[in-house]
This record gives C-alpha cells, sequence and structure tokens, in this order.
C-alpha cells in the first residue's frame, strides 16, 4: 500500500489540488476512486461515517490521519515536504488569504458553474448560471491583474496559493462554454508555468473516472 491514499475522482477540482500536490511533490500515493455520478458515493451514510463526514472529496489519508478540505491537506504537505510551503508569517498569512478567496471567489463558483452546465441534469437554471458567470468573470479578472506583475500569486516561487487556484483551470474549455486562459493572457502564461512543473499532469490523467460512462 502507498504512504498516502486521496479518495478523489477525476472530474472534482477540488481533489484536483491534492492529487497535483501530491504528484509535485514525487510522494509516495495511489487514488481511492469514489464514484460520485453513478452511485451518489459521497452523500452515502456509509462514506459518511467512515470517511468524510461532509459527504465529500478529497480526503487524504496518511498515518492513521484522515484529512478533508483541500487547503487543510495542501497545508499539510507543504509542512511535510517543505515544498510549496510560505515561508514567514506575512507569507502564510497572504497564502491563506489567497485560498480562502479561491474557495470562496473563484473556483467556489467556477466549480458549481461547471457542475450545473456540464453534469447537472437537468442542466441548471439560466438565470443561476448568469449570476455564477458574472461572478466568475470578476474574480477572474482579480486574478489576471495579480499575476500581471509577478511569475506566481505570491511572488517568484509558487506556494500552495498556486495549486489551490489552478483547481477547475485546466479543465477542457468546452465544459464551461468560454476559455479563461484564452481571455486572460496572464492566467495563461501562469498556467503554463505551473504546467512544466515536474510532476504536473492533467486531472483527467491524474485522477480516476474519466470518461464518464456514456459520454
Amino acid at each position: 500500500m502507498a504512504e498516502y491514499q486521496l479518495y478523489c475522482f477525476a472530474q472534482s477540482g477540488n481533489a484536483y489540488r491534492a492529487a497535483l500536490m501530491l504528484n509535485l511533490i514525487d510522494a509516495d500515493w495511489e487514488p481511492r476512486f469514489v464514484d460520485f455520478f453513478a452511485k451518489g458515493e459521497t452523500r452515502s451514510p456509509e462514506y459518511r461515517a467512515a470517511v468524510n463526514e461532509m459527504g465529500e472529496v478529497p480526503v487524504l489519508v496518511h498515518q492513521g490521519k484522515k484529512l478533508s478540505q483541500s487547503g487543510v491537506i495542501l497545508s499539510y504537505l507543504a509542512e511535510r515536504s517543505g515544498t510549496f510551503r510560505p515561508e514567514g508569517e506575512d507569507e502564510r498569512l497572504e497564502a491563506l488569504r489567497w485560498i480562502i478567496f479561491d474557495n470562496q471567489k473563484l473556483n467556489g463558483f467556477l466549480g458549481p458553474y461547471r457542475f450545473l452546465r456540464c453534469f447537472a441534469k437537468p442542466p441548471g437554471d439560466p438565470a443561476v448560471l448568469a449570476f455564477l458567470k458574472g461572478r466568475i468573470d470578476n474574480n477572474v479578472a482579480i486574478l489576471d491583474k495579480r499575476l500581471s506583475s509577478r511569475p506566481f500569486v505570491l511572488g517568484a516561487r509558487p506556494t500552495i496559493a498556486d495549486l489551490s487556484l489552478v483547481a477547475y483551470l485546466y479543465y477542457p474549455a468546452e465544459e464551461f462554454g468560454f476559455d479563461i486562459p484564452g481571455q486572460h493572457k496572464n492566467i495563461a502564461v501562469w498556467l503554463d508555468r505551473i504546467k512544466a512543473l515536474p510532476g504536473w499532469k492533467h486531472p483527467y490523467d491524474l485522477m480516476p473516472g474519466h470518461p464518464l460512462p456514456g459520454r
């Protein structure tokens, strides 16, 4: 058995944060497939009792610990590996600020938008999608402006803030109906920088469950 096990599935950008971090630090890890779409596994009483009471992925299992919430997992792995770790109080607080912004404002809107447009049956209400799209446009612009003056979110080197913010940004543009890197040059260059890191893989190559049956 690998040192780390990650409960995940390929379509989850939240799980991708943790899977990408594990791969980039060259951890000994293996995915544990969670069948979200066909079985609704995360919503089952068994999953909530045995894996995560919140009914979500990712969940990282390591040395008797079960950690959930991607920001917690990223922080844990950064501390253990010494890689992508913010250094000093100011940098730690700045990383936390961007991770919270990401979870609440950027991928916090982008993930539900993609799910409602691409995976929900029936698809989401157009008015709801329009509301989410407006928030996405505003928050993506904030990130693009930030990246206009630095190669990574905190400065000269990548940290867990970057690995949080990329959560849904490598998924195909057709799943969203718009192309974020194509419309935001600073984000596009930043994504290429992260893609060039040793160990980078696309979410559909890194986690199990793609393609979905019937798609």
